[in-house]
């Protein structure tokens, strides 16, 4: 039996890059041929864990963050809806949208990952907040996305009310924190290699071949 490749993905769901950064992983593995040698593991890191329950409007929290312009962000914007729509994802920046908290979206990622339905939750969550102008940490929104993806929508939403799922999710958090890891998307290869951003595909592909033939060597 051939042992998968594991690739961790730390990453946030109300993170831009790190849906690009996925979707260039994931081409890159199905140009590659190669969907039932990897094994994919989504891990989770908050962007702002200290937001509070209401939010933030993007753009205010962008500029106090990272210190941007007006015109800054509307060119990143531009060029991130550009290379979303390259890659099949919908990207729809809106001047209302507001930046959310996310740690019950991460504690639902836990449990889908017991269904093998990880992924699915993950995409469908992201793809609410960035493309469906969703609020993702409200839980009538978070019980839609565990229907969606046919899992136990109480079963789910019963975690996030429970002190020891919480409490694993933090666990998690720190133990890439203590890893160093600070900014995502961070993508981890056996636990062994790592890269952050969202790498162009044929850089993707390069890595992935180079692991996979070294696998199958030993």
């Amino acid at each position: 039996m051939i042992q998968k490749l594991k690739i961790d993905i730390v990453s946030d769901v109300v993170c831009p890059w790190c849906t690009i950064g996925y979707k260039r992983l994931e081409k890159a593995i199905s140009e590659l041929g190669i969907e039932d040698q990897v094994e994919i593991e989504w891990q989770p890191f908050e962007l702002n864990p200290n937001m509070p329950t209401e939010g933030q409007n993007v753009n205010e929290h962008i500029t106090e963050k990272y210190g941007s312009t007006p015109e800054q962000q509307k060119a990143s914007k531009e060029n991130m809806t550009e290379v979303g729509a390259e890659l099949g994802f919908t990207f729809d920046y809106f001047d209302e949208m507001r930046m959310v908290n996310t740690f019950d979206a991460h504690v639902l990622l836990e449990y889908a990952k017991d269904f093998g339905k990880q992924t699915e939750l993950k995409m469908r969550l992201t793809t609410s907040f960035f493309s469906e102008r969703k609020d993702v940490s409200q839980r009538d929104i978070l019980k839609q996305a565990l229907l969606d993806v046919g899992l136990n929508a109480d079963e789910g939403l019963a975690k996030l009310n429970n002190e020891e799922s919480r409490n694993e999710v933090r666990i998690k958090q720190n133990y890439w924190k203590d890893l160093g890891v600070n900014s995502v998307p961070t993508i981890v290869f056996n636990r062994k290699s790592a890269v952050t951003g969202a790498q162009p595909i044929d850089t993707f592909k390069q890595i992935l071949s180079e692991l996979i033939t070294e696998q199958q060597a030993v």
